[in-house]
């Protein structure tokens, strides 16, 4: 019966065994009772604590799910799988990035606290969604702004900022938002790079990202994505935009240090150079297919 047990009712099973056993022991042996309740109460506060610590666990955040190292393990492969064969599958794509970026993230954490306003960032935690962001007022900004160009991304490829996955099975908080942070900045990243979010473009800011953060699902993405372009495109890749991205997520501010929420109204040209990005040196054919391109 034991093994069925899962291992906080385990634990409830030998407690209530052990409050048992003591009042058996009392009963039959008195004064005796004594000599054994310090130890008995110490090793009943461990259980619990334990008992605790898991319930802790499984609460980190809302929506976290709990999953052991070889569960992890199954999501990586089974993820980056599902990601090769179809790119749009973003839950598949934020498993993957989840599951293989502790180590990344770290870095990325290490980068946002070493810098002012990165660190401001991760006091405040803003969040990037139409709760926070009012997408019709940056339609109204002058043309040229960094929001109003972002305004187009969103209205010319029908996407919302609230479409962003929240974070899942990361196990460290102090992490979970420097993910969902990556993952909200995504399309502004698109935007200051001047890609559209065809095969191409994704590739492109791919790349960008993985030099930045060093998260191996952007590294995988760059690596593998390719693959999956037409022959004009591909050579576009190779001749232009591979060594223009490289070049430009080198030079570049890290992006995840920026608090994109202030710069709204800002010249996009101007932003640029305060963060020393390199626009593309041609822009691409706006498309919010994600497919297979010539």
């Amino acid at each position: 019966m034991l093994r069925r047990l899962n291992y906080c009712q385990l634990l409830r099973f030998r407690a209530q065994n052990l409050d048992l056993d003591l009042h058996t022991l009392k009963r039959k042996w008195g004064s005796s009772y004594r000599a054994l309740s310090s130890q008995t109460a110490a090793l009943g506060e461990e259980d619990l604590g334990r008992e605790q610590t898991i319930q802790q666990y499984d609460q980190l955040y809302p929506g976290h799910i709990s999953t052991t190292a070889f569960q992890k393990t199954l999501l990586a492969v089974g993820s980056g799988i599902a990601c090769m064969i179809n790119p749009a599958r973003d839950d598949m794509i934020c498993a993957l990035g989840e599951t293989t970026g502790p180590i990344a993230l770290r870095y990325m954490h290490r980068k946002m606290l070493a810098d002012p306003e990165g660190r401001q960032i991760l006091e405040e935690k803003p969040v990037i969604n139409t709760d926070t962001v009012d997408v019709d007022y940056l339609g109204t900004l002058p043309e040229g702004t960094f929001g109003k160009e972002y305004w187009y991304f969103l209205e010319e490829n029908h996407f919302s900022p609230d479409a962003r996955r929240p974070v899942n099975f990361i196990d460290d908080p102090d992490l979970v938002y420097v993910m969902l942070r990556y993952r909200q900045c995504h399309d502004l990243t698109h935007t200051l790079l001047g890609m559209p979010p065809n095969m191409l473009g994704e590739v492109a800011v791919k790349w960008f990202e993985a030099i930045q953060t060093g998260l191996p699902m952007c590294i995988t993405a760059a690596l593998f994505g390719p693959l999956r372009l037409g022959p004009k495109h591909r050579q576009k890749y190779r001749n232009v935009y591979l060594q223009w991205a490289v070049r430009s997520a080198l030079k570049s501010k890290f992006l995840l240090n920026v608090y994109f929420e202030k710069h709204w109204a800002t010249d996009i040209t101007e932003l640029r150079n305060q963060l020393n990005l390199e626009p593309a040196p041609v822009q691409l054919k706006k498309s919010g297919k994600n497919t297979k391109t010539k």
